[in-house]
């Protein structure tokens, strides 16, 4: 799950808000695409959807209270031991500021409704119990997006993870599924460019899954809305990665040629391995 999520953040960072002419050119799944203007991100390189994932998934491996200063510490943890370029830039800045998890509580303005809290959502969707999940997801999601809907976007896509790991249904009913445990319009067909609202993200992921039966047609699906896809494309990818019914296509190249640093591909494995060792507790 945490290396299809990085592979569609990685895929998706390269064509994050560029021309709809660029998308159709060069959206063929064949390899990573660099960003005509985020240069310092390189192809192949994952951004913050993906590493704010780890901090959420080694804060649930180390068995900690789940509180606001303990995310909070994890969230700047991954992001001193691995500055990377990708956040919101004055979100970068404050972390790049901000020493400890007390500092962080005090000063973070907490009123996005954009998709960050859904964008890291995704492993808290391993855990067994639904409630838990809902109460995971909403409160990681209040540290930084108080608002219905960074929370409500933040709880849904979790339970997409949820539902598709413990086959809970068919992924043509993930709508309806989403619909009876958060508000939304998680079963409405979305169609267009994606913008920064954590719900539009994930209605889209949904869409993209329903709408497809294989890893490779989602990820090319995320990609051809257009706008804010890295985001879509890690959602849809960290829930799709969790079902034997949608074929796992991805191309070779996409998994060889991701990034290999300390927190890169073998990296992700390892994590991933101990993060369906704790799911299966």
């Amino acid at each position: 799950m945490l290396v299809e999520l990085a592979i569609g953040d990685a895929y998706g960072a390269g064509f994050e808000y560029v021309s709809p002419q660029i998308v159709r050119q060069n959206n063929d799944l064949t390899t990573y695409f660099q960003h005509p203007r985020h240069l310092s991100i390189k192809p192949g390189q994952y951004t913050d959807d993906t590493q704010m994932s780890i901090a959420v998934a080694e804060l649930l491996l180390a068995g900690l209270e789940w509180t606001p200063l303990n995310i909070a510490t994890y969230f700047l943890r991954v992001f001193k031991r691995d500055p990377r370029e990708g956040y919101a830039s004055r979100f970068y800045q404050f972390l790049v500021d901000t020493q400890d998890g007390p500092t962080f509580l005090q000063h973070i303005k907490p009123y996005s409704d954009k998709s960050g809290a859904a964008m890291r959502a995704g492993p808290i969707g391993l855990l067994v119990d639904e409630q838990q999940v809902i109460e995971y997801a909403t409160l990681q999601a209040k540290v930084t997006h108080d608002t219905p809907g960074g929370i409500h976007s933040a709880v849904a896509a979790a339970l997409m993870v949820h539902y598709f790991l413990y086959q809970l249904g068919s992924k043509e009913e993930l709508g309806e599924y989403l619909l009876s445990k958060v508000p939304g319009e998680w079963a409405t067909v979305w169609r267009g460019r994606v913008g920064h609202k954590g719900v539009d993200a994930v209605q889209a992921a949904v869409t993209a899954i329903i709408q497809h039966r294989s890893l490779s047609s989602i990820l090319h699906q995320c990609i051809s809305y257009t706008g804010d896809v890295d985001t879509v494309a890690t959602i849809a990818m960290a829930a799709a990665s969790c079902t034997s019914d949608i074929e796992h296509d991805l191309p070779a190249s996409l998994y060889q040629n991701l990034e290999k640093g300390p927190y890169g591909l073998d990296y992700l494995h390892q994590l991933n391995d101990s993060l369906m060792l704790f799911e299966k507790k």
